[in-house]
């Protein structure tokens, strides 16, 4: 199912859905059942083979051994992918003798909306809050529910406004949704699982599943995804009765605007601190609030609050966009943020500055590796370009890979992008058709919004196939940004065909087959004089074969296999000795292009059979 016909499907069954709520639950329902339907009936079918063959021994006997093993194990494969497990949320777990204030708000909340306890609540380091449930028994049932906390969350909002967003998760709760969710979820993982563990055991029995999971699975999701998005709707209307419309405006804006701050600003400015220091010393999580607030401040809710409400609600998530989940409430914008010490982070009490401290070590050990990366990385950034600046101003030249980097790494490191678009203007005028100069003008232009950008990646992309990848990419994403959104999904699309021809390739060219056809490597002879040269210096080679592999994606791009035998230790192989010599083919010999070394002996004897008949194949 494309796109276009997924978003189409959404479309129509969301008319069904508003329409008839609950039918259209329960029709969802028993469609998700389908898929345990045809599950069952394989199994059925696979475990009553593996009882005919089983029976069959008395008169097939050796034949019919062979035949119940290999349905055995097949039926072996079907339950070890069925059986998906769920690992638990992680968290720091609070109990109700640490946090009473805390549990006694969510029993408060959970008590008015009828909603299930929870097996444990977790305070976490996300800006988030939700529910998880976990299966216990992998499709058995039997399932622990978590509560998920952010602390930055709590530190942002107010008592109140915490209160609508607990709400909003037990609202879901409520009606059943999260196991529903959960259980949605363990349907498309579990189909996920069954094809990786077929695919891994390369088994014959996957034509049983790829017609009907190819047709299932989005048919599934996109009948699903009606569901989610009303379910969203539904518990904002949970939040705004046992709070009130106008509290849960304020939570929703609050959660919308901090939420890009911390992205956009927060986050990035403790990691940019990681260019000038080895070792982190911020403590994010403590003083949370207080830099929260005059963060704010020097970045502008304002601009912030803009840019969410022109977000659109897309099929890209199931949560809607911020003015729909507001105009549903009959509420405008709202935001309140809270002072310090008027934030839903006292509902700790004692356990806050523990937390708080605890997870602040936790950032400091997870990043403390990706931190130091960094330093290093802008350290070696800014000596090459201390020595690019240098022979710029001695008035050595500077080839055109040291002038793109040059500019690069002035516009990072050296912090002036105003320099950096100069010198990327000046080398695009003396080198107009050099793909690497095109592309780099064009991403520095277009990360000032700058639509000249787009005519410069589409010449990268005419002037170098390997810039489309990026390139299409590049101008998704600059689209979307922009809110282009039909120009964004035509980029989208073609990203996704290159994608796929990329990943075929990658298949076609990481293997050889019994399939496979090959033609004489056709490389001139002064070429293949360097290669035997090579050959004949590498101790233990006794037999070599050079062909090209007939391929069916990237055509132009030739690709040679390079078949070698190793001299055997008297009548025996030797796998050390075949190792030594591929080690140095690949070290010592310089092929004229993508070229695969394949040892002729023990599972790929087959390919020493087409060689040996194949005239001008044999080069040693």
């Amino acid at each position: 199912m494309t796109n276009e016909q997924f978003s189409a499907k959404v479309a129509e069954l969301e008319v069904h859905a508003r329409r008839d709520p609950h039918g259209y639950r329960v029709r969802t329902v028993f469609l998700g059942l389908l898929g345990y339907a045809y599950m069952t009936a394989v199994v059925l079918l696979v475990l009553t083979a593996s009882i005919v063959a089983l029976i069959s021994i008395v008169w097939l006997r050796y034949i019919g051994i062979k035949i119940f093993i290999a349905t055995a194990v097949f039926l072996g494969v079907l339950f070890k992918a069925i059986w998906v497990t769920f690992p638990p949320p992680e968290g720091i777990p609070l109990s109700r003798q640490l946090a009473p204030e805390l549990h006694a708000v969510i029993d408060e909340l959970r008590r008015a909306l009828h909603a299930p306890a929870f097996s444990r609540v977790l305070i976490t380091s996300e800006y988030n809050a939700g529910v998880v449930q976990v299966p216990q028994y992998g499709i058995f049932g039997g399932r622990r529910s978590y509560l998920l906390l952010g602390l930055p969350l709590m530190k942002s909002l107010s008592l109140e406004q915490f209160k609508a967003v607990v709400a909003h998760e037990l609202g879901h709760l409520a009606r059943g949704d999260a196991a529903v969710a959960s259980w949605i979820y363990g349907q498309r993982l579990r189909w996920l699982r069954l094809m990786s563990v077929l695919d891994a055991a390369d088994s014959k029995g996957s034509f049983l599943f790829r017609r009907f999971f190819n047709w299932y699975a989005p048919y599934f999701n996109a009948h699903a995804f009606p569901l989610a998005r009303a379910d969203e709707y539904e518990a904002d209307a949970a939040a705004a009765r046992l709070t009130s419309p106008r509290t849960a405006a304020e939570a929703l804006t609050g959660i919308s605007v901090v939420g890009r701050y911390l992205g956009q600003h927060f986050w990035p400015g403790i990691y940019k601190q990681a260019d000038d220091l080895p070792q982190p010393a911020a403590a994010p999580f403590v003083g949370f609030t207080q830099t929260l607030t005059s963060g704010l401040g020097s970045a502008g809710t304002g601009d912030l609050l803009t840019v969410a409400l022109t977000e659109e609600t897309t099929l890209a998530d199931t949560h809607p966009a911020l003015k729909d989940r507001l105009n549903a409430l009959g509420q405008s914008a709202r935001l309140d943020l809270p002072a310090p010490g008027h934030t839903a982070d006292v509902l700790l009490g004692a356990q806050l500055q523990r937390i708080t401290n605890e997870l602040d070590e936790r950032w400091h050990r997870e990043i403390l590796p990706v931190w130091q990366a960094r330093y290093k990385k802008v350290q070696q950034e800014r000596t090459n370009l201390a020595e690019l600046a240098r022979k710029f101003e001695a008035g050595e030249a500077l080839s055109t890979e040291e002038a793109i980097a040059r500019a690069v790494l002035t516009a990072g490191v050296g912090g002036d992008p105003e320099s950096a678009l100069a010198q990327m203007r000046v080398l695009h005028g003396r080198e107009p058709d050099h793909p690497l100069v095109c592309f780099n003008l064009a991403d520095t232009l277009l990360a000032r919004d700058d639509d000249a950008g787009m005519a410069l990646v589409e010449r990268a992309m005419e002037l170098d196939e390997n810039a489309i990848f990026e390139g299409t990419k590049l101008l998704r994403d600059y689209c979307l940004r922009r809110g282009r959104e039909a120009e964004a999904q035509a980029w989208h699309d073609r990203l996704v065909q290159r994608a796929t021809v990329l990943q075929g390739a990658e298949n076609e060219r990481s293997n050889v087959f019994t399939s496979d056809k090959f033609d004489r490597h056709a490389i001139p002879e002064e070429e293949l004089a360097k290669i035997l040269a090579s050959l004949r210096a590498i101790p233990g080679l006794r037999k070599a074969y050079f062909v090209r592999k007939r391929v069916k994606l990237l055509t132009h791009r030739p690709l040679y296999v390079m078949g070698f035998k190793a001299k055997r230790t008297a009548v025996f192989r030797s796998k050390l000795r075949e190792a030594e010599v591929l080690k140095a083919i690949q070290h010592d010999v310089q092929f004229p292009g993508e070229t695969m070394i394949v040892c002729l002996e023990g599972r790929n004897y087959w390919l020493d059979r087409k060689f040996r008949f194949m005239r001008g194949s044999r080069i040693l």
